[in-house]
């Protein structure tokens, strides 16, 4: 004769089925959850890693910019321009000494210098506090007409380890200081009057730098390390992958020294 399965039994048994197959899912939604917060957590930390790269690229490029425009300038009462070269620059290095004495110092990242020398007053800076002219760190130069020279060079902090854009400014002359983190390289190329196309530093002569008229700028940004490979365009058009985990990009300016072509026309 069969015994009978007492009701409480089998509830018990359908119970623990249904539990298990709750859990299962349960762990199945979960698991699907926190794969999708990762991804979204890992996109939203690229987006905001984009933005800063865009961001210090686009302050470096519009920084060197403004100084580079005004190469050359002078006010329009001056009875004389600048004596020596408005601009000079270094290929894989940074520019020493001033005017005739000038020198390049190499640079371990092989980042290009340049350096931009104009006439300081009201227009050309902005003032300090006492009414002295100002270089790109806003130190106090001299008095309005005195000359202003600022030096541009890109390499990593000593105290971070982070590459940063640096300006040396004649207020402060032989002390540079950081003005825009993550500029890992600076290209700078050269147009002379009349030339097809730029050159580097390297390829001009001490003679040719009064005959540049423009600069192509480029500078390469790095952004934090993630767990990826990614491939980025330099600054010499190339195609290039980092193996270190971190985006990087390059942004363009072509710069007309506006002052050296009024001078000309």
């Amino acid at each position: 004769m069969k015994r009978a399965v007492p009701r409480s039994w089998a509830s018990a048994g359908h119970t623990l089925l249904e539990f298990t197959i709750a859990v299962a899912l349960g762990l199945v939604v979960i698991a699907g959850a926190l794969a999708a917060y990762r991804s979204q957590r890992q996109a939203f930390a690229a987006a905001i890693d984009a933005a800063h790269i865009h961001e210090a690229g686009v302050n470096a490029l519009t920084l060197m910019g403004e100084q580079i425009q005004m190469a050359g300038f002078v006010g329009a009462d001056a009875a004389a321009g600048l004596t020596g070269p408005p601009i000079f620059g270094c290929s894989a290095g940074r520019p020493t000494g001033a005017n005739a004495s000038w020198t390049c110092e190499a640079l371990s990242n092989r980042s290009d210098g340049v350096a931009v020398r104009y006439r300081g007053d009201a227009e050309s800076t902005w003032l300090a506090a006492n009414g002295q002219v100002t270089d790109c760190l806003g130190q106090a130069v001299g008095p309005p007409a005195t000359e202003v020279l600022n030096r541009f060079h890109a390499k990593a902090s000593t105290s971070t380890g982070e590459p940063e854009l640096y300006c040396e400014g004649s207020g402060k002359a032989g002390t540079a200081q950081p003005l825009v983190e993550g500029v890992e390289r600076m290209r700078v190329r050269y147009w002379l009057a009349g030339a097809a196309q730029a050159v580097d530093a390297a390829a001009l002569s001490r003679d040719q730098w009064d005959s540049v008229v423009a600069v192509d700028l480029c500078v390469l940004v790095r952004g934090a390390p993630f767990a990826r490979r990614v491939r980025y365009v330099d600054c010499d058009g190339a195609s290039v992958s980092a193996a270190d985990g971190r985006a990087r990009q390059a942004f363009w300016r072509h710069v007309a020294l506006r002052n050296v072509l009024a001078a000309r026309s």
